[in-house]
């Protein structure tokens, strides 16, 4: 079921078929007077809140064995990914952006409490680094969203003023046909006004119908500031329900099997694939 506020729109093709469309979140709302009372209210998942640093990879025969399920936090380099990660942990540095953006070039992975992994990919579409490098860890990103057998679902992030890019566009292109569930993170909604925020949703559902005319329903799309936390409790709550009981208590391990605990405490740019 998708969050409080979402919908799905269903549109009719030229051919007379039915067309799926994205799920589209656009504000909280306010709760009504009818609403549960909040001691009665379930308690509200935070799926992040505790998550560790565990270990960096620059290749993939740095990564540990699929196993746990893992999701991944993709997004151009300036769209304000590890902000938002940072604001779904409840940290101030769980996540940390490099000075100039584009140059982390390994995917920093990081354990939650359920036993899951978050993959927080390398940033994608600028980077003041030479072309031959900056494909290299382009085409690791790549391969790990489209081979990666235990990558269960994909959050990605753009600026609500931007909409999509051609590379977002790409990853989309490389996940979406799997099946498997994606949060478009529409950010830095605090710096839209409410027409503008619409508008924003609405251009990015519109860029969504071009790029997959026979419909994309697994595609949620959230407004979200980690300045004023809109959207935040919609994000936990989707991001939850992307976790199976079954990771509770799990745990991954790295190539020399050793545990999550033991494996690098070191981040930043990596070696490159």
């Amino acid at each position: 079921m998708p969050p409080r506020g979402a919908h799905k729109c269903a549109a009719q093709r030229r051919d007379g078929r039915a067309v799926n469309k994205p799920v589209i979140v656009t504000e909280s709302r306010r709760p009504s007077k009818d609403d549960v009372s909040p001691r009665a209210r379930p308690h509200k998942p935070h799926p992040l809140v505790g998550a560790q640093f565990v270990i960096g990879a620059a290749k993939a025969s740095q990564l540990p064995p699929p196993g746990v399920p893992e999701i991944a936090f993709a997004g151009r380099s300036n769209a304000g990914k590890s902000s938002a990660i940072n604001a779904l942990a409840n940290r101030t540095r769980l996540a940390y952006a490099s000075r100039t953006p584009g140059r982390t070039q390994q995917i920093n992975l990081f354990a939650l409490r359920s036993g899951a992994l978050v993959a927080d990919l390398p940033g994608y579409g600028y980077a003041a680094v030479a072309r031959s490098v900056k494909r290299g860890w382009q085409e690791f990103l790549w391969q790990y969203v489209s081979t990666r057998s235990s990558l269960v679902a994909l959050v990605m992030l753009i600026d609500a003023r931007h909409g999509l890019k051609e590379l977002d566009l790409e990853v989309l292109a490389q996940f979406v046909p799997s099946g498997r569930p994606v949060l478009l993170l529409a950010t830095k909604a605090d710096k839209l006004t409410t027409t503008g925020r619409r508008a924003a949703v609405a251009s990015v559902a519109t860029q969504l119908d071009d790029a997959f005319p026979f419909g994309a329903p697994q595609i949620t799309i959230q407004l979200f500031s980690a300045v004023t936390r809109l959207g935040v409790p919609e994000a936990e709550s989707t991001i939850a329900s992307w976790l199976p009981e079954a990771a509770i208590g799990a745990s991954w391990q790295n190539t020399d099997g050793e545990q999550a605990k033991k494996g690098p405490a070191t981040r930043g740019s990596g070696a490159g694939p």
